[in-house]
């Protein structure tokens, strides 16, 4: 059996230069590298026709989180719920969630104020501005 071994968690998105600063400046993820990827090699291995994408990877310490901005684009897709079948999100731990919830800026999205979970893990999902669910959590 071969032996695998996590690189990245990647996220789709519409704008890379709109979203970027949320997840550099506002979550604080290092930019790792930029680059751009086509031709026909990349297009059959993503299954679209005449595709490049454009790529950031960021760290969050330690695990790369990889932004990718498709050319063409697809349509829209609605909001995602957590609920729903094959909805993802992105979960970075903070020290202290309660000061990171009160430093975020009004025009954030949450879902809630923080809560702390049978668990014991307290957690908070805010939305990228794409509306993307990213779930900070203190464990």
């Amino acid at each position: 059996m071969t032996e695998h071994s996590a690189h990245h968690v990647g996220i789709t998105v519409e704008d890379l230069e709109d979203i970027l600063p949320f997840y550099r400046d506002r979550l604080g993820l290092d930019v790792l590298d930029r680059f751009s990827v086509e031709g026909e090699d990349f297009a059959d291995a993503v299954g679209v026709d005449g595709a490049g994408a454009s790529f950031v990877h960021l760290d969050a310490n330690g695990v790369r989180l990889e932004l990718v901005e498709y050319d063409p684009e697809a349509d829209p897709r609605p909001t995602p719920g957590l609920n729903e079948p094959g909805a993802t999100h992105v979960g970075l731990a903070v020290a202290d969630l309660d000061a990171f919830y009160a430093d975020l800026p009004d025009e954030v999205p949450t879902i809630s104020e923080p809560r702390t979970t049978e668990s014991g893990t307290s957690i908070c999902f805010l939305r990228d501005p794409e509306g993307n669910l990213v779930e900070i959590l203190e464990p």
